[in-house]
């Protein structure tokens, strides 16, 4: 879950012909940075071209806009970007519309797991996994296991999210032969990971800060925001341990109440065609969630990739709703039995 610039800003899409009315406006809630500029570029341009239609970009926190969405009592922006597990936040307290699949095709190609909610549907998936320097851990280190993380030889290395402790815990799980919803059983199990964590990141851009200098040359890394940043320069490696990576699905909803429910459908529908799914996956390394896009073999190789079932598969999935049922309790326990240490 992203974090992203504390302040809301509102932008708009130069992409506007002439001919689309003032009243023919879009209006997106999103996060900030490059998953603002991601789905201008990947698909409001594509819709805006296809349209006409002008897209407007509010971007924030994922629980920043959860709250403001809340609060707000009628629809302030047409579409919401969010997470799998907070989407159903929004299905939970009626701020989602549901969905009319017939007006969305494309949809018919989404694979099993962005398929998740009456009210909310998969845009692209990545994972969480351990990223880190080569160049800064221990000479031979590629991370085969998550339990490499307890290594004594990683003291004072590792960064953890502080606003998603989901991930570890779902792992901690794992290592200990349970899972997010017996999450009980590797409470030990995590706690003994004290020794390795040197900090906790409060959004992307500190995630980005801690790891580019070597501060924390370990983190639980969203595989998108890694390749950003080998992007901008920084050698980072991915690994993808045998238990598996963490699956991450982003998804887009319908706000409750709207009156551009035809063009968000539209919107939708544009944003899973298999063009743009591959722009995606092309431009910041978004997994396609439909099964007939074509990805470039080269991407399709990169480590986090998923493109075939049996690389869905092959992740840990934590149930979506399940997850959004447990967020509050998990934060409350990883701040007190682990951030407080």
């Amino acid at each position: 879950m992203r974090k992203a610039i504390a302040l809301t800003v509102l932008s708009a899409s130069m992409l506007v012909t002439a001919n689309a009315s003032a009243a023919d406006k879009l209006v997106v809630s999103t996060w900030g940075g490059s998953f603002r500029d991601l789905i201008d570029e990947a698909i409001g341009t594509e819709f805006t071209k296809q349209t006409g239609v002008e897209v407007e970009y509010v971007t924030g926190g994922t629980i920043d806009r959860l709250n403001k969405a809340k609060l707000a009592g009628t629809a302030e922006t047409d579409l919401t970007f969010t997470t799998s597990h907070v989407g159903w936040l929004y299905t939970n307290d009626g701020l989602f519309e549901t969905l009319d699949m017939s007006k969305i095709p494309n949809a018919k190609n989404l694979v099993q797991q962005a398929q998740l909610s009456p009210g909310h549907i998969g845009v692209w998936g990545y994972v969480y996994t351990i990223g880190y320097r080569p160049d800064m851990v221990p000479a031979g280190e590629t991370f085969d296991s998550w339990n490499d993380l307890w290594k004594p030889e990683l003291k004072g290395t590792l960064a953890l999210p502080d606003f998603d402790p989901s991930h570890i815990i779902a792992v901690s799980a794992e290592l200990s032969d349970a899972d997010a919803g017996t999450w009980e059983k590797g409470q030990d199990k995590l706690k003994a990971l004290l020794p390795s964590i040197k900090s906790y990141y409060t959004n992307d851009a500190n995630s980005q800060q801690l790891i580019a200098t070597g501060e924390t040359p370990v983190q639980v890394l969203l595989s998108m925001n890694a390749y950003h940043m080998i992007k901008e320069g920084v050698e980072i490696e991915l690994a993808m341990p045998r238990e598996g990576a963490v699956l991450g699905v982003d998804a887009m909803g319908i706000n409750k109440g709207t009156k551009q429910a035809e063009l968000a459908y539209q919107f939708m529908n544009i944003a899973l065609s298999p063009d743009v799914q591959a722009k995606i996956a092309e431009i910041n390394r978004g997994s396609p969630v439909v099964t007939n896009a074509t990805v470039d073999p080269e991407i399709a190789k990169l480590p986090g990739m998923l493109t075939t079932e049996a690389q869905w598969d092959a992740t840990l999935n934590i149930d979506p709703k399940l997850r959004a049922e447990k967020t509050a309790e998990w934060r409350k326990w990883f701040s007190e039995n682990i951030m407080a240490h």
